[in-house]
């Protein structure tokens, strides 16, 4: 059963389709995160990223990534609905094989450092128990636009 389902993920994060990357949330605690994305043939992204070769764009798994960092971070506060969760940077990305339609992204996010604003989380995305990328990612909260 999942933790959080594409609903729950939706009143956490604002993002919405087709910019949405995370499906449902498996595991959460103060530190850990794992996140699923469903990869289906009919992404948007398919249409024009190799057509007769699909892949999903490495910079979309890193945000995909970032959004499951996002939800923990958000997930740890109080006033959350107040606050935005943005990706700061990016160390240490690297993509091991191609994402293809049919896969299922396993997200994995552990957190390093918190301080303040600034969360630090390092993690992988894996298919069928293979990593396929990994990357540590640098989140800030600021206020949500009035």
């Amino acid at each position: 059963m999942p933790v959080l389902n594409t609903d729950e993920i939706r009143k956490i994060l604002p993002h919405r389709y087709p910019m949405l990357l995370v499906d449902r949330i498996t595991e959460m605690d103060d530190t850990h995160i794992i996140g699923i994305k469903n990869v289906t043939s009919n992404e948007p992204f398919f249409d024009g990223h190799f057509p007769d070769f699909p892949v999903m764009p490495g910079v979309l798994i890193i945000e995909a990534m970032a959004q499951v960092a996002g939800v923990q971070v958000l997930s740890t506060i109080p006033d959350r609905a107040t606050k935005l969760v943005l990706l700061a940077s990016v160390e240490g990305a690297k993509f091991r094989k191609p994402v293809r339609p049919g896969d299922q992204l396993v997200i994995e996010m552990t957190l390093i450092k918190r301080k303040s604003i600034l969360a630090k989380m390092s993690g992988v995305a894996k298919v069928d128990g293979e990593i396929v990328a990994e990357a540590t990612c640098m989140c800030i909260l600021q206020d949500r636009p009035a």
